[in-house]
């Protein structure tokens, strides 16, 4: 089965908590090791998104992305026989059929674009697939889900839709407010994801999207990917069913061909969970200051669903879903099916 995470990483999560916490803000440095590698070949992980560039933060958003592509290209060739950079539908199916990772490329925030949507033209010559507009706060294109105004798609955010859907980027309104995904669904005119995202109708938090979003983008052939986080359950502690149950919902809402998964994790799991609790606290508490955390993260929590991490998570997914009746051929399309039927209408063969 082929199995595409629509936002996730490649990474050793073990590895930063070896070091102080202040050293986490560079990401430039991503820790991709054997074991990342190994452990995203044995979960079956055919191809993930991984997050690059900028986000957050006192640095330039557009040289700061420029180094982290640049980064990214040189992890890609020294490992050139297990990974392969992806931007189009059989790039993602020609990795697989040389036994490696495909690897998208993509933002979380599109305050790198600045006032110059000519700057999509530089990511996609670069390789970039994905380009969220907003993180939780406001940027120049729109609100995020956090910013309290929800004040919908900027004119520049119009430019700059127009522009990813000429240059074949995928347009993805994770993390955006409400009137800002409608105003973008309304205004592509390509199909749109919402790559990471939970129900709200089933858990009422800023970060999951109403039936509303959700249905506007299902009806222009888009693509909404779930979650493994925290914002499942208003208890902050989803269990793996919170994500089965879920997805079943997206999928009563927008059809079974138009809902996947993006964890926004690793395969790799963390290995001693009282050690990264500390980390966590220091890390939402430093998100809450900096104005970009989100209602519903707590020091209290974590990050992820605890049983449903590591090597097993889409196998036990699988699992799940069959237990709730779907067949094998929506557990596929699920899996990744959705999300290369959406990659091949908006990116191309």
């Amino acid at each position: 089965m082929l199995i595409i995470n629509a936002l996730g990483g490649l990474e050793n999560p073990n590895l930063a908590l070896l070091r102080p916490y202040a050293d986490m803000a560079d990401a430039s440095a991503p820790d991709v090791d054997d074991r990342a590698i190994a452990d995203a070949r044995a979960s079956g992980l055919g191809a993930v998104n991984i997050t690059l560039g900028y986000v957050a933060g006192p640095i330039d958003p557009f040289e700061y992305t420029l180094a982290t592509i640049a980064t990214w290209d040189g992890i890609i060739a020294a490992r050139a026989d297990q990974l392969a950079k992806v931007n189009t539908a059989d790039g993602i199916l020609g990795a697989r059929a040389r036994d490696k990772i495909g690897v998208i490329y993509g933002f979380q925030n599109a305050a790198q674009v600045g006032d110059d949507p000519g700057r999509i033209d530089a990511f996609a010559d670069l390789g970039v697939g994905v380009i969220q507009l907003t993180y939780n706060p406001a940027n120049q294109l729109g609100d995020g889900c956090m910013a309290p105004d929800n004040r919908g798609l900027t004119s520049l955010g119009h430019e700059v839709v127009a522009r990813l859907n000429a240059r074949r980027v995928m347009v993805d309104l994770s993390h955006s407010g409400q009137q800002t995904c409608l105003d973008a669904a309304a205004a592509s005119s390509s199909p749109i994801s919402i790559n990471h995202t939970g129900c709200r109708a089933l858990c009422d938090l800023p970060r999951n999207k109403t039936d509303e979003e959700l249905r506007a983008v299902a009806e222009k052939g888009g693509f909404v990917g779930i979650y493994f986080m925290p914002f499942l359950t208003l208890s902050g502690r989803p269990s793996a069913e919170d994500v089965a149950r879920h997805i079943e919902h997206a999928v009563d809402v927008c059809g079974e061909d138009q809902v996947g998964i993006g964890t926004d994790g690793n395969a790799t799991a963390i290995d001693d969970l009282a050690a990264y609790r500390e980390r966590l606290e220091e890390e939402v508490a430093d998100r809450a200051m900096s104005g970009i955390g989100a209602k519903g993260e707590r020091a209290d929590t974590y990050p992820f669903v605890v049983d449903l991490r590591g090597v097993d998570q889409f196998h036990k997914l699988q699992s799940l879903l069959a237990a709730r009746g779907f067949s094998s051929g929506r557990i596929e399309k699920i899996m990744g099916a959705n999300f290369l039927s959406f990659a091949r209408e908006v990116w191309g063969a």
